[in-house]
């Protein structure tokens, strides 16, 4: 049983693994974080916010300063989908955005006597999804929440 965790990221009940929404990729231990199966892109932050005014005439340019900022992007190592971004000042580790408790999860699914794969939906949407399974059985955009 897989439970959609964000739009892009799976909790498969059965491995206990978080995996990859749109390409299936499995990204670890669900126990744990999911970055840390991913690519990780530590962005200079100018690259993203480049200055609005001349970095040579002024010191503050409008645009993050790399001694103070940095972005972090977290891909699929297989797809290259982009599950997540954050700021950050530098030298300081990812944030665990989320952690659950598998065992409550896999009983609460159990309990309602649901697929999640057809009770949640939020994304990405019909268009992103390579996953064949929900494709075949043709569901697609159901909201019951």
């Amino acid at each position: 049983m897989r439970v959609p965790m964000t739009e892009y990221l799976y909790i498969d009940l059965s491995t206990e693994q978080w995996v990859c929404r749109p390409c299936g990729h499995n990204l670890g231990d669900a126990r744990g974080s999911y970055k840390e199966g991913t690519l990780v892109y530590d962005r200079d932050p100018r690259e993203i916010h480049p200055p609005i005014i001349d970095p040579e005439k002024y010191e503050f340019t409008f645009s993050p300063d790399p001694a103070y900022c940095r972005i972090l992007e977290y891909c699929c190592p297989k797809c290259g989908t982009q599950m997540e971004t954050e700021y950050l000042p530098p030298g300081h580790p990812p944030t665990i955005d989320m952690i659950w408790d598998i065992d409550a999860l896999r009983t609460q699914w159990e309990e309602r006597g649901e697929d999640p794969e057809l009770v949640v939906d939020y994304g990405p949407g019909e268009n992103a999804v390579t996953d064949m399974r929900s494709t075949h059985e043709g569901h697609h955009n159901h909201s019951h929440r």
